[in-house]
Parts: C-alpha cells; sequence; structure tokens
C-alpha cells in the first residue's frame, strides 16, 4: 500500500475534557509524514455525559443488559469527534476525500483484563458507521475486541506505532516509551524484532482524582501539591506490595483498578505526593520485569507535564526520563498518531497486537472498517 493520509482519535480516561487529533501519512510501517495536530474541546454538557457513562460502566461491570446513558453518549461524542477531524482536515487545506482512513478509538468506559477462568472485557463508546456517514472516510474503530476475543487483554495497542517511532529514531532495548495517561503504559524493542509491552500501573488517574475530590481543580498543575508534601514511606511500600506489580505480562489496567482513596487522611500535599510516588515506583516495578532493564525513557503523555512525577521516575524507577518532546516527537499526539497508525495497518491487514504485548496467541490483526 502506498502511504495515505490517516487521522488518529484519543480521549484519555482522565477525561480532561479535549479530544486529541492527529494527521500523518502513513503505510502502517513507517511515517512519512506528520501533519497538524490539535485538541479540540468537547462541550461541558459531553464531558459530564461522559463521566457519567464512566460510573454507571462501574456499576455495570458487564453484567445484564447496557446503562442506557451508552447511547447517548456514544452518539454526542461521535458527532463532536466526527466534527474535530472535519474541522482538522479543512485547517489543513485537505478535503476529506484526500484522507485514505480515521482510527477512531473511543472512550473507554470499562476494561477487565482476562483471568484464568474467563476472558476479558472491554467497552469502548463510538459508533464507527455513524461517523463514516458524517464524515464520507474510511473508518477503523473497536480497536480492542477481536484481542479480548481471542484472549488477549486488549491492551495497551501502542507498541507497534511505539517500535516504528524508537527504529526511526535509531534506538534499541536500552530506550523504552512510557506513556503516562490514566494509566501508565510501557513498550520495549530490542531494534529487531521482540517487542513487550504492559500497563506498569496507576498514573494520572488516582493523582486527579485525589485533587477533585477536594475541590482544588482538576489536577495537581505542574506537579505543585505533591512537590510540597512529604511521602509517607511506610503506606507507599504497603501499596507496592499489591501483585499486579510483580504479575508477569502481559497485563493490563482499567482506569479505575487503583483508587485515589489510596491516599485517604492524607492533606493535600501529602497525597498528592503519595500517589504521585506511587506512579512513579510502579514503573521501576515494570522496568525490572523487562527482557533488558532500559536505562532512558522516552515519556509521552499528559503526565510528562508534571515536572514532580518525571522527577520521582528519575529517582524512584532509576531510570532516565526525557520528555518525547525533546527527541522531535510530539508528545501530546504520539496516542492519538498511533490509532492513524494502526488504522492503516488494519486496512493491509498487518497485526496491531502480539503475543508479548496483549498476550494472544499469535500476531493479530483488529478493528472494524466502515465504509
Amino acid at each position: 500500500m502506498q502511504p495515505i493520509w490517516a487521522v488518529g482519535l484519543m480521549t484519555g480516561t482522565v477525561l480532561d475534557g479535549n479530544i486529541d487529533v492527529a494527521l500523518i501519512r502513513t503505510d502502517g510501517e513507517s511515517v512519512v509524514e506528520f501533519g497538524p495536530y490539535a485538541l479540540a474541546p468537547y462541550e461541558a454538557a459531553i464531558v459530564r455525559m461522559l463521566e457519567e457513562a464512566q460510573r454507571q460502566a462501574r456499576i455495570w461491570n458487564f453484567e445484564g443488559d447496557e446503562p442506557s446513558i451508552f447511547g447517548e453518549a456514544e452518539d454526542a461524542l461521535t458527532r463532536a469527534q466526527s466534527a474535530a477531524v472535519a474541522t482538522l482536515v479543512a485547517d489543513a487545506g485537505m478535503p476529506m476525500t484526500d484522507i485514505g482512513v480515521v482510527g477512531f478509538h473511543g472512550q473507554t468506559v470499562l476494561h477487565r483484563a482476562p483471568t484464568r477462568e474467563k476472558i476479558g472485557q472491554t467497552r469502548q463508546l463510538g459508533d464507527g458507521r455513524l461517523m463514516h456517514e458524517l464524515l464520507g472516510a474510511k473508518v477503523v474503530y473497536d480497536f480492542r475486541s477481536a484481542d479480548i476475543s481471542a484472549g488477549g487483554q486488549g491492551a495497551p495497542l501502542a507498541a507497534a506505532y511505539h517500535a516504528a517511532l524508537l527504529g526511526a529514531s535509531g534506538t534499541s532495548g536500552d530506550t523504552a516509551v512510557l506513556n503516562l495517561g490514566g494509566v501508565g503504559n510501557i513498550t520495549w524493542w530490542d531494534g529487531k524484532g521482540d517487542i513487550v509491552a504492559f500497563d506498569t500501573g496507576p498514573a494520572n488517574a488516582p493523582i486527579n482524582d485525589f485533587i477533585k475530590a477536594l475541590g482544588l481543580g482538576e489536577m495537581d498543575r505542574d506537579g505543585a501539591l505533591a512537590a510540597c508534601g512529604t511521602v509517607d514511606e511506610t503506606r507507599l511500600a504497603a501499596l507496592l506490595l499489591h501483585p499486579y506489580f510483580t504479575a508477569p505480562y502481559p497485563k493490563s489496567l482499567d482506569r479505575f483498578d487503583f483508587l485515589a482513596s489510596m491516599a485517604a487522611g492524607q492533606g493535600p500535599e501529602n497525597g498528592a505526593a503519595l500517589l504521585t510516588a506511587f506512579a512513579a515506583s510502579a514503573v521501576g516495578k515494570a522496568l525490572d520485569l523487562l527482557p533488558r532493564r532500559p536505562g532512558k525513557l522516552f515519556v509521552s503523555g499528559g503526565g510528562r507535564h508534571n515536572p514532580t512525577l518525571m522527577a520521582m521516575i528519575e529517582r524512584r524507577a532509576n531510570v532516565e526520563a526525557v520528555s518525547a518532546d525533546t527527541i522531535g516527537w510530539r508528545g501530546d499526539a504520539v496516542e492519538a498518531e498511533c490509532f492513524a497508525f494502526l488504522a492503516a495497518r488494519t486496512l493491509r491487514g498487518l497485526p496491531i497486537s502480539f503475543p508479548s504485548t496483549t498476550g494472544v496467541p499469535a500476531s493479530m490483526t483488529g478493528g472494524r472498517i466502515a465504509g
């Protein structure tokens, strides 16, 4: 396949109110050209609707009929994300007919990793057929279900794209990619064929939830509260005894598997410090599981904007952590770019998940195509 212009979309589980939308030209194996990237704010009513959908999803827990709010939220977010795509493409001076595919991840409202007793379950809200009708372009969506049905974790899916970025940067197994969203995930690639990816543990989600619950804003901006706090090392050590951190990969997490209540009873500064140290220490535990412990991390996602978290990762995980932007990547755009890249791979029938990233029995493609 010749390289095509592909648009990728992502809204993270922390629901920061924005749609990440990015344009790249790719054949699904490498990126030929990076187009524009934008943050498109949701209307406040849609954010509230998605928050309520997440809340009801945890009550539902894949038992019985889906909450009725899912349909309403799915329609609203699909229309909002379609508008974001149309605006980005128009601002780039291109007609929609120039777009080969849109990679539409949708909004994760619930994720359950597989166990020995049962396969996993995952639910992303997003109507790919409606987006195709609205935009007229091919849309790849529902990226995770095929992997889950085959016995995989359904996450993380960024490994193929992270490996392409690492390959273009000329790195090897001494450097890995860390994404810090609501949950952290890491990709390690040996520079040849072996690739490993899994969720490291909580990242921004518990910190943000803790700050919101105190009425102090949406997040610990710039890590200011955590920087003024003192970490309860005894409590941190107890939290790090959770079996997730020593469990072998592949493994994945739901955004609510680790909660802000881990800092219950702590003041704003000390609570933020504890949760930030926990996220950083979880990265260190993850690095210890890799085939070779990297000496450097390229960090993407919102968490890289938190200097206290970045400093704690260096100190507590014993690794150099640098923003992906310093090597020319667009750290806020990587996840959206990823789904543009994966959409192109889906069109070609190339694998998007692997035994060493999600635990599927064999490398497999995924995603459904509308259009």
